[in-house]
């Protein structure tokens, strides 16, 4: 209620019927040149704001409490009978029993073993897995193979190119481009 009563302060009132018990608020907090102010509306009599925090939590926001100040209310009025110290206090009337001796308790024996599933133990050696999900954008297509790193082809390599003793002599032999 203390930081709703502090933002409380920070709202101005635009349209309001005492009648209907309804309110529009605008927020001045971080009000900038060229962004629109936001306005939230308040309806006392059915308990609802549009920032949806009262009806949710059935507990006033800081809607709620500018509107209780603005027609001198208390907001605390509006504060659900949940969060009171009642309710709790009433959990916590009744006894709970005591539990026996742990010595009389009946147990019945185990007739299976608790074997743990090796398949879920971490490698010990090596990179960790990982334990991403894959999706269709991890699937690669497919390729034909590695390429020639000259002429850019499948089928060879740049060691095993089919003209590289014609371009090793032609490029060595007379010093002509």
């Amino acid at each position: 209620m203390v930081a709703n009563r502090r933002l409380a302060r920070s709202m101005n009132v635009e349209i309001y019927s005492r009648r209907l018990e309804t309110f529009r608020f605008t927020e001045t907090i971080s009000c900038r040149l060229g962004i629109p102010t936001k306005s939230y509306g308040v309806d006392l009599r059915n308990r609802r704001c549009k920032y949806r925090r009262f009806e949710t939590l059935h507990y006033p926001c800081a809607h709620v409490v500018a509107a209780c100040a603005k027609v001198n209310l208390d907001a605390e009025q509006y504060v659900d009978d949940v969060y009171t110290l009642e309710p709790t206090l009433r959990v916590w009337e009744n006894e709970f029993p005591i539990l026996p001796d742990l010595s009389t308790w009946e147990v019945s024996p185990m007739t299976f073993e608790l074997l743990p599933d090796r398949g879920l133990r971490r490698n010990p050696r090596g990179h960790p897995q990982s334990s991403r999900i894959c999706n269709e954008m991890n699937i690669r297509e497919k390729s034909d193979g590695k390429r020639c790193g000259i002429c850019r082809l499948s089928g060879h390599s740049w060691n095993k190119w089919p003209n590289r003793n014609f371009h090793v002599g032609q490029s060595s032999g007379s010093g002509q481009n």
